[in-house]
C-alpha cells in the first residue's frame, strides 16, 4: 500500500482490542511513523497493565494510560445529567459522552509529545468517527486525522484476524460473544452481530452488569440520594466523589435489574441501528433528579429547560460537545439547576425505580396552599375570573361558528 501523507508521529486511541491492535501495526507499516498508544481509563474494568504491554508488543513507541474516571463523571456525565439528556426517548448517551473526553486526551497527548496526527478505530458507518473528529478539529484545527476504516482494504473481521496472525499480534478471538461491546463507568452498550436482527431478543447471558428483573430481589429496597445544585453528592447520607458515587449507584441499580434499554436508534450518518444498553446508576439519577426538580424548579423554567432537552441530547449524540451551541445550552441549563438541592428517596424493585419521597430547603411546594382542606394564601373564588379570561377566545371561536352556521 502506498504511503499517503508524510506523518512522523501519531497518537492512536487504543483499547487493546482486535481493531486498534491491527490499526497500530498498520499505521507503522503504512506511514513509517512512530505510534503512541493512548488509553483512557473511564472505568471499563479492563486490565490496563495488559493493554500497555500489548501496545508495546505490537510496536508502540510510547503508551499512555490516563485515569480519567473522576473527570469523566464530574465534567461530562454530571453536566449531561443536569440537562436530563435522553436521545430518542430511551438512550442515556453513555458511549456518546465518553468520546469527546477520549479525543481530548489524545489531543493533549499529541500537543505534549509534538505529534502531527491522531487516529481512531471507528468505522465509516457509525457515529464515533464523527464524535472523535469533531473534537479533534475543535481543539486543534491543524491536526491531521487518520481513520483507517475509511482507508484500508481490511473490510471484515476475518481480514483483521488474518492480518493479526500474520503480524503475530496477540488478539484472542472468540465466537462466544458475537456482538461488540463498549463499557465505561456510566454504561455498557451492545451492538452488531446477532443484535442486527431487531426481532431477536437479546440473549440472557449477554448482559454483563444488571440482573434480569425476574431474578432481582423479592423485596424492594429504598435508597436516598442527596443533590446540590443539580449534582448528586451523597448516597444514604454518606458523601462520595463523583466516580465513587456513580459506582455505588451502578451496583445498587444492577442488583435490582434496573437500567436495561433495547432500541433502534437513528445514527447521525443516516442509517438506523439497534443498540442494547445497561445504565443502572444513570437510570436511578434520572428518576431522582426529576423528582427533586418537581418541587424546586419554577414551572416555566422547567418547561423551557425541557424544550431544550431534545436539542441538547442530539448535540451530545452527534458529537458536538465542544461546539458553541452546546456550551450556550449548558449555561442555560446550569442556571436552571441553582435551586435543585435536597434529598430524594427511591424505591427499587424488579427492574423499576420510582420516587418514594422528596424534600428540599429550596422547595416551592407549600402544603398550606396545595391542601384540599382549608388553607392559606389562595382564594378559590379567584379562579372564576381566571377561567373566564382563559375561556374568552374559546367562546368567541364558538360564537363565530354558530353565526356562520345560521347564516
Amino acid at each position: 500500500m502506498k504511503q499517503r501523507t508524510k506523518i512522523k508521529k501519531v497518537v492512536l486511541a487504543y483499547s487493546g482490542g482486535l481493531d486498534t491492535s491491527v490499526i497500530l501495526r498498520w499505521l507503522i507499516e503504512t506511514y513509517g511513523c512512530q505510534v503512541i498508544a493512548y488509553c483512557a481509563d473511564l472505568g471499563q474494568g479492563e486490565d490496563l497493565k495488559a493493554i500497555r504491554h500489548k501496545a508495546f508488543q505490537t510496536g508502540a513507541s510510547k503508551v499512555f494510560v490516563d485515569d480519567l474516571r473522576e473527570e469523566f463523571v464530574k465534567d461530562y456525565v454530571f453536566p449531561m445529567l443536569r440537562a436530563n439528556a435522553v436521545y430518542e426517548g430511551s438512550y442515556l448517551l453513555g458511549t456518546s459522552i465518553a468520546r469527546p473526553l477520549i479525543a481530548k486526551g489524545q489531543i493533549d497527548t499529541a500537543v505534549r509529545e509534538r505529534a502531527d496526527a491522531v487516529a481512531h478505530g471507528a468505522t465509516g458507518k457509525g457515529n464515533d468517527q464523527v464524535r472523535f473528529e469533531l473534537t479533534y478539529y475543535a481543539l486543534r484545527p491543524d491536526v491531521k486525522v487518520i481513520a483507517p476504516w475509511r482507508l484500508w482494504d481490511l473490510n471484515s473481521r476475518q481480514a483483521l484476524v488474518s492480518y493479526a496472525r500474520r503480524h503475530r499480534i496477540p488478539v484472542p478471538v472468540s465466537k462466544k460473544r458475537p456482538y461488540s461491546t463498549d463499557r465505561n463507568l456510566f454504561h455498557i452498550s451492545y451492538e452488531g452481530g446477532i443484535l442486527e436482527d431487531p426481532w431477536r431478543e437479546p440473549p440472557a447471558e449477554m448482559f454483563l452488569w444488571t440482573r434480569a428483573a425476574e431474578k432481582a430481589p423479592l423485596r424492594p429496597e429504598y435508597a436516598e440520594i442527596d443533590f446540590s445544585r443539580g449534582d448528586p453528592v451523597a448516597l444514604n447520607g454518606r458523601s462520595y466523589s463523583p466516580a465513587g458515587l456513580l459506582s455505588r449507584l451502578n451496583a445498587l441499580g444492577a442488583r435490582h435489574g434496573i437500567g436495561r434499554v433495547d432500541l433502534v436508534e437513528n445514527r447521525y450518518v443516516g442509517m438506523k441501528s439497534r443498540g442494547v444498553y445497561e445504565t443502572p446508576g444513570g437510570t436511578l439519577l434520572h428518576c431522582a433528579r426529576r423528582a427533586l426538580e418537581s418541587i424546586t424548579m419554577d414551572r416555566e423554567v422547567m418547561r423551557l429547560r425541557d424544550s431544550l432537552i431534545p436539542k441538547y441530547a442530539e448535540l451530545v449524540y452527534y458529537g458536538y460537545w465542544f461546539a458553541p451551541e452546546r456550551e450556550i445550552l449548558q449555561q442555560a441549563i446550569d442556571a436552571s439547576q441553582e435551586n435543585v438541592s435536597g434529598r430524594v428517596r427511591l424505591k427499587l424493585y424488579k427492574g423499576s425505580v420510582t420516587a418514594a419521597g422528596r424534600k428540599s430547603p429550596k422547595s416551592l411546594y407549600d402544603p398550606k396552599i396545595a391542601t384540599f382542606e382549608e388553607g392559606e394564601g389562595y382564594h378559590q373564588g379567584d379562579a372564576d375570573g381566571f377561567i373566564r379570561l382563559n375561556a374568552l377566545r374559546l367562546k368567541l371561536r364558538r360564537l363565530r361558528q354558530l353565526k356562520r352556521f345560521k347564516g
